[in-house]
């Protein structure tokens, strides 16, 4: 006879949440971030309170922010941990929406555990219910679908027999792995029923390690062995799949140059011979030329996004091959790739047993050195002056105060292009950029979540004045956690990498910067002042000297310490980079617009003729 326990449904899931294990024994599950409301804290609230000695739960400010945290973690952990994240129902829910996008690009781990309306409707609607006039089944939590990699509705207590494996299945496996979201109708976490006692035993997800398939194996090797001028792009699931020692060895043996995209960035130590540095939109000189004469491109662990491939326009070479390593189906089949299904680890080492003997041509020398020439001087100490320091002068000051155990982070604005571009990271893990969704406001709970994951590493965040004001509130649980981190915000005084595109378009400098928007009175934010009156240890500095001076303080700081710094929001690195497909007014009356529209005819008509 089958042994049960009588629980509350939420009781249950928490209970399940604690015996999922990991590869190295640690729960998958390292802890549970929730805002209580109506919806979860009569339900899930009383089942946490229940666990708390042995599954955390975490206060956050805002459910996006503390979704984002989570989501980091993640990230920072090669996707071997997670956290769960719970709110309540209405615009707590739909809050973490756009969390959900970010770790569904970004091919993430997070469960998100939203309240949910009652499912006897007994009392609707409810409040914060949304009502849909044609279908009785939807509630806000629909939202969440089209940006879950699994989603389910958990309307009566024993569907967490068969939701909960689901859920782990999809957040454990390397090629399906994202966002699960259990909606939990709130009436429903405080249902009773007899569970199945074994459904609580402690339980290993392994890392599933595809091999290649024989065919396609093959097929990718007389690809490679018949190519003069390949070239590898490596991408995040190469740390994921920790796969950057086989990357070395592979590129080292067969002597094939790497780029590497923003997820990818770190793969190799940035002065590795074979490491050309950053690829497309915002990577640099070496990687682009190659790629664009390679006659062979092989991804690993990329989803070729926009950014990488220079909107497709960078591999210009008319004889060019891809092949796409990748755990996913779908994205190793993007763009007419030879499909090279597999582990990014297992793959490239089944690939260099085949390719014995195989060494590709040297690439140019000088490539590095001529790029470095360039660009060192851009993040060189400025000459004294009354000048704006610029953001490649904020990058050197923190790329000279950092160290091998430095992680620098950052998601949106200016920064991601510039660090993609000049940042030197010196070893795995040392740079993490959510360049996915790029999403604002990422950066200050990501930071933590970051130190979460790995608490004896230096974290420093870079984060723009614009994205500091869409998200900063989670500054506060940080200091009340006591977790530290630094924080260098650049105050260019609004959207100046959005302005600039807006520039570059032909457009008309309007709304992005705060002196072009419409305000009665100047913008006067005291970004130091609030990071302090939120718990923050701050500075503000006037000069990259300062700012330096600043850096080198960190470590004796306990809890979030912010440094701010004025910048000039009009320069960025001019070396390096391609093109990228923005879309061009095609009727204007401006001059400026009407000569953006016709060059960008022209690259549209060479991209779709290579």
């Amino acid at each position: 006879m089958t042994k049960t326990i009588r629980l509350t449904a939420a009781q249950a899931l928490v209970r399940y949440l604690g015996a999922q294990m990991n590869e190295a024994g640690e729960p998958f599950i390292a802890g549970v971030w929730a805002i209580f409301g109506h919806g979860n804290v009569a339900g899930l609230g009383e089942a946490l309170h229940g666990v708390k000695d042995t599954l955390p739960t975490y206060r956050g400010h805002n459910e996006q922010t503390m979704a984002h945290c989570a989501i980091a973690y993640a990230k920072q952990m090669r996707r071997t941990r997670a956290m769960a994240v719970t709110s309540s129902i209405g615009p707590g829910a739909t809050n973490m929406v756009t969390a959900a996008a970010l770790a569904h690009v970004n091919r993430l781990p997070v469960l998100l555990v939203p309240g949910d309306v009652f499912a006897t409707r007994g009392p609707d609607p409810v409040l914060q219910q949304i009502e849909n006039f044609g279908d009785g089944t939807v509630s806000a939590n629909d939202c969440f679908k089209p940006v879950s990699r699994y989603f389910d509705r958990i309307s009566r207590p024993e569907h967490l027999l068969t939701a909960l494996p689901r859920a782990f299945r999809t957040m454990t496996d390397p090629a399906e792995c994202g966002p699960a979201t259990l909606a939990f109708c709130q009436d429903v976490q405080a249902q009773a029923y007899d569970y199945p006692e074994s459904f609580f035993a402690p339980r290993v997800w392994y890392q599933r390690r595809i091999r290649p398939d024989e065919g396609e194996l093959a097929r990718a090797v007389a690809a490679i062995k018949a190519a003069k001028r390949p070239v590898i792009v490596a991408g995040g699931g190469v740390h994921y799949s920790g796969a950057t020692d086989a990357l070395q060895n592979f590129a080292e043996t067969h002597n094939i140059p790497i780029a590497e995209t923003q997820a990818g960035k770190s793969a190799l130590a940035w002065d590795h011979p074979l490491n050309l540095g950053p690829v497309g939109v915002t990577g640099g000189e070496p990687a682009n030329e190659i790629c664009a004469e390679a006659d062979l491109v092989l991804g690993v662990g990329t989803r070729f996004q926009d950014f990488t491939t220079g909107s497709w326009g960078l591999f210009s070479n008319p004889e060019r091959e891809m092949i796409c390593l990748n755990t996913a189906a779908y994205d190793a089949s993007k763009h007419g790739a030879t499909p090279l299904q597999s582990d990014a680890r297992v793959g490239l080492e089944e690939l260099g047993v085949e390719l014995q003997g195989y060494r590709a041509a040297p690439v140019g020398d000088t490539l590095k050195s001529d790029w470095f020439g360039k660009v060192d001087a851009l993040t060189d100490v400025p000459n004294e002056g009354n000048a704006l320091p610029t953001d490649m002068q904020v990058v050197g000051a923190v790329q000279r105060a950092s160290h091998d155990d430095t992680v620098v982070m950052c998601a949106a604005g200016t920064m991601p292009g510039e660090l993609h571009k000049l940042w030197k990271a010196p070893r795995p893990g040392a740079y993490h950029m959510e360049y996915g969704f790029s999403c604002m406001g990422y950066e200050i709970a990501g930071a933590m979540g970051i130190k979460m994951a790995e608490p004896d590493r230096d974290v420093i965040c870079f984060t723009g004045d614009g994205t500091y004001m869409m998200a900063n509130s989670e500054m506060a649980s940080a200091a009340m956690m006591g977790i530290s981190f630094t924080v260098v915000i650049t105050d260019n005084r609004g959207f100046g990498c959005i302005n600039r595109l807006q520039m570059g378009t032909g457009g008309a400098e309007f709304n992005n910067l705060l002196k072009h928007a419409v305000h009665e009175t100047p913008s006067a934010i005291d970004f130091a002042a609030h990071a302090a009156a939120m718990g923050a240890t701050s500075v503000k500095v006037s000069s990259i000297a300062e700012l330096e001076d600043a850096l080198s303080k960190r470590a004796d700081i306990n809890g979030p310490y912010v440094v701010v710094i004025d910048t000039d929001p009009y320069p960025s690195t001019e070396y390096g980079g391609t093109w990228w497909e923005v879309a061009v007014p095609e009727v204007s009356t401006r001059p400026e617009v009407n000569e953006k529209r016709a060059a960008y005819e022209v690259a549209i008509k060479e991209r779709n003729t290579k």
